[in-house]
């Protein structure tokens, strides 16, 4: 394990402590978000030596505060970090995106993505938080209880089956994982001819639908399947619209 990742439980803990708070009335002030800024460090040290493609995208001071606030994260831990000195994070040409507090390549921000999503309301504690996803489809979530037992865990909800599947990492991990982890395995099956050059020209609010859809029989085979850009959040409502079909069909 890297030295800079040491820390990772701790930072866990920070994590579940921050969605586990939403609940809570008193909403913490940026000053006191922002008081330690070390995760930052941490961050900038991973994306320099980084052996995946990492690109860390430009923030708007203004809009990192909002964000930061509605997050209710330190600064500390990574995903304040993000939230707050980034736009967000793109890894592999643009392949995975990981919210930050929005910019024009990537137009969303963590908490503005989950609302409506995860809860209604700003201050209400969700199931699970939304972080990020992939060009294909596939979107990344922590676990706050409703996705197992496993808190603060991160989890996928891959394209091809429509399921919620543990990566048994939390948010530090999971970002090595982007880092420098196999993504051309994770991904196997996945990737056409010249995705680089596709799929970093997508814009951060698109994604690709398939057809037939991943997770069908006559979709098994992503790379022979037709594809589309469409924007994520009709990807999103569609996999949500998908899963409860298949739900009541057991």
């Amino acid at each position: 394990m890297k030295p800079i990742l040491k820390i990772t439980t701790i930072f866990v803990l920070f994590q579940i402590i921050a969605l586990t708070g939403f609940a809570q009335n008193k909403m913490r002030t940026i000053e006191t978000l922002t008081a330690d800024t070390s995760g930052w460090d941490i961050v900038k040290q991973m994306a320099a030596s980084a052996k995946n493609k990492v690109e860390l995208l430009p923030v708007n001071h203004a809009n990192a505060i909002e964000a930061l606030h509605q997050t209710q994260v330190t600064t500390h831990s990574l995903m304040g970090a993000i939230v707050y000195f980034t736009g967000g994070v793109m890894v592999d040409n643009g392949w995975i995106r990981l919210l930050g507090s929005g910019c024009d390549k990537l137009p969303r921000t963590l908490m503005s993505w989950n609302k409506g999503k995860t809860f209604k309301e700003y201050g209400e504690q969700p199931g699970f938080l939304l972080i990020g996803d992939d060009a294909i489809g596939g979107f990344f979530a922590i676990n706050s209880g409703a996705l197992g037992k496993d808190v603060g865990m991160v989890y996928y909800l891959s394209p091809d089956n429509l399921e919620w599947e543990s990566l048994e990492r939390g948010y530090s991990d999971f970002l090595d994982f982007c880092f420098n982890g196999n993504l051309n395995g994770f991904y196997e099956g996945t990737r056409w001819q010249n995705w680089e050059q596709d799929v970093s020209q997508l814009n951060g609010s698109r994604v690709y639908n398939f057809y037939p859809p991943a997770w069908t029989k006559e979709g098994k085979d992503i790379l022979r399947s037709s594809r589309k850009a469409v924007p994520v959040e009709e990807q999103y409502s569609l996999n949500m619209d998908f899963i409860k079909q298949l739900h009541n069909k057991q």
